[in-house]
């Protein structure tokens, strides 16, 4: 851990974290990608990051902050670290992270679509590459079979299915 990050607890195979410092957060959670994904064998790690109050009583922490950062976490793919805007928008400035639109998420218990951002430490900066807004996957955005405009921006897709799907209903997938 970095920084003023602690362990609170661990609930099966997953730990919870905080950190008072948005860039603590980030620099622990890229170290611990890292670190697991130097251990052959080991399980991989998914991260989500949400910034804002919650409750301290006797060492845990809990409320709305709490239950979204889970929930991304649960919507991240392996070895990825997604934050919700209130992170990148702290952190964009420090650029201490490579941060990349990743689509927007539909959680249990939060009334409104909530757009994610994928963070990669500045030793990814090299890797040119996207994320489906449906399916999730990482690709290379000039060898994307599929790409459509919306809005003011391109998005790449891993297959026309996935195309198709954003195309009835772009709302639902796109960045806000």
């Amino acid at each position: 851990l970095t920084g003023d990050a602690r362990l609170v607890k661990t609930i099966g195979d997953a730990v919870m974290i905080v950190a008072t410092n948005p860039a603590t957060a980030i620099g622990t959670a890229l170290k611990l990608v890292a670190s697991v994904e130097a251990e052959p064998g080991f399980p991989a790690v998914r991260v989500g990051l949400h910034l804002g109050p919650c409750v301290e009583r006797s060492g845990d922490y809990f409320g709305a902050t709490v239950n979204l950062a889970a929930r991304v976490a649960a919507y991240a793919r392996s070895d990825q670290v997604l934050c919700t805007e209130s992170v990148a928008e702290a952190i964009r400035p420090l650029n201490i992270a490579v941060i990349h639109p990743a689509g927007t998420g539909h959680f249990k218990n939060v009334s409104n679509a909530v757009p994610l951002f994928e963070i990669e430490g500045p030793e990814r900066r090299a890797a040119h590459s996207d994320i489906d807004p449906v399916c999730r996957m990482r690709l290379d955005p000039e060898r994307a079979p599929a790409r459509l405009p919306y809005g003011d921006r391109v998005y790449h897709f891993c297959s026309f299915n996935c195309a198709q799907k954003f195309a009835r209903t772009p709302e639902v997938y796109a960045l806000t």
